[in-house]
């Protein structure tokens, strides 16, 4: 090899080197917290992504947090990120949201929720998009909702009862997502040719997985789902449009109506967008969490005693027996969701324990808008920022004995209506039954 050829390979080698360097220490103004990017362009996304099988915070996390403490860094997918474990920092992170901080996923999850989705929008049309879904959702059309949600939990129980065995996460996912599909869109499943659900179950199988689409792979199926669902969305969307309702019944309405203005922010891939992740959100994070309740409730009896207790004590007071849940009787459940002063013992919320050690959002991703100090440490302008509530919520410095399912040790409410109505449906369903 000539003198030139070495010199090139010298050069090469010595900006490989450089680069790498660059890629493994970044430059910062201030001092960065302590961690490892991983390999260049591909950091630790592998390690980032392997499956959390037990209820306790994710091994990437707890690994990381062992050794380098509650704030570090680490690169996911190309991007350098702060991951955040710290309860200070979290807080301080959604607090300045908006100002400091801004909503932000990596670009393979905007491809899979959609690049118009209410995740990746700012500013007012956000606030736009939350309104819109809260006029669907707010706390006077969940009122309106509560016979609907009945109904529809004592139909799928009284099915249940007449089977050998239940897989109660698909069916409690398969009940929500009927439910919540016909009040967004008036879907019927026994009516369409084509299964929406079962789109979204493709989708939800390869959400949480290595992003390489390639045939095959997780990650494509999913994509997958996600463009089959997409299709079916948009030609209901079309449908109504060519037939249009003389009265609001529906989210479709809603939003042929906005479509239909002059002034609109609204455009048909927004809300097709807005459409996917509403379904997917309702659905799947609710028959989680109803899922582990069952399991907390079979595994912790004198919880299930007390709930129940609560629950018989509400259907004695009824003059009807048979009469539906009414508002008054959902709020007065104190044990199950609220505070509830009692002599000589805690306050007891099952709900809120029950959201806690579920974790159903395993991580929160933002971006910094501008380069931010705290703790001495500095967090770069443009930098992902991911907040981690398994690593809050199993704490053992804020919540003694963390993976203990312990409702004790609550006393401030947390709004989840959908679970609280169907963990009082499904106690009330089995005491008229005698099961318990």
């Amino acid at each position: 090899m000539g003198p030139v050829a070495l010199c090139i390979v010298a050069l090469v080698i010595i900006s490989i080197t450089r680069w790498v360097y660059r890629w493994r220490n970044p430059r910062c103004n201030g001092e960065l917290p302590p961690g490892s990017m991983g390999l260049p362009f591909l950091g630790e996304t592998l390690q980032f992504f392997t499956p959390n099988r037990s209820s306790d915070i994710p091994p990437f996390i707890k690994k990381r947090m062992e050794r380098y403490g509650p704030i570090f860094r680490t690169s996911l997918v190309g991007r350098p990120v702060i991951i955040s474990t710290d309860p200070e920092l979290s807080h301080f992170i959604f607090q300045k949201e908006g100002q400091l901080f801004q909503s932000w996923y990596p670009d393979t999850f905007t491809e899979i929720f959609g690049r118009q989705n209410v995740g990746s929008l700012h500013g007012f049309m956000y606030k736009y998009l939350k309104n819109m879904v809260l006029n669907l959702f707010g706390p006077e059309s969940l009122k309106k909702m509560l016979p609907e949600v009945e109904q529809a939990a004592c139909r799928n129980l009284n099915r249940w009862s007449g089977k050998e065995s239940v897989e109660l996460k698909d069916s409690t996912a398969s009940m929500i997502f009927d439910l919540t599909a016909k009040k967004l869109i008036s879907y019927d499943p026994e009516k369409s040719s084509e299964n929406l659900r079962e789109n979204f179950v493709a989708f939800i199988q390869g959400l949480i997985s290595f992003p390489m689409n390639i045939p095959g792979t997780a990650y494509h199926k999913c994509l997958q789902g996600r463009k089959k669902a997409m299709r079916m969305l948009k030609n209901m969307l079309q449908e109504r449009r060519a037939k249009p309702r003389e009265q609001q019944s529906d989210f479709f309405d809603y939003v042929l109506e906005e479509l239909g203005k002059d002034d609109t922010l609204l455009t048909e891939v927004i809300a097709l967008d807005l459409m996917f992740v509403l379904l997917f959100a309702s659905f799947e994070t609710t028959s989680l969490a109803l899922t582990m309740a069952t399991k907390f409730l079979l595994d912790h009896p004198l919880v299930l005693r007390e709930l129940t207790e609560e629950h018989e004590a509400i259907l004695r007071r009824r003059e009807d027996p048979n009469s539906g849940l009414t508002w008054k009787e959902y709020k007065s459940m104190t044990f199950t969701f609220q505070n509830r002063p009692k002599e000589g013992k805690k306050n007891l919320l099952f709900i809120n324990e029950t959201v806690r050690m579920a974790n159903i959002v395993p991580v929160i991703f933002r971006k910094a808008l501008q380069e931010i100090n705290f703790k001495g440490y500095t967090i770069p302008a443009g930098w992902a920022v991911v907040v981690c509530p398994p690593a809050i919520h199993l704490n053992p410095a804020k919540y003694e004995d963390p993976l203990q399912f312990n409702p004790g040790r609550w006393e401030t409410p947390l709004s989840v209506v959908l679970l609280k109505i169907s963990v009082f449906l499904l106690n009330s369903h089995l005491i008229k039954n005698g099961d318990i």
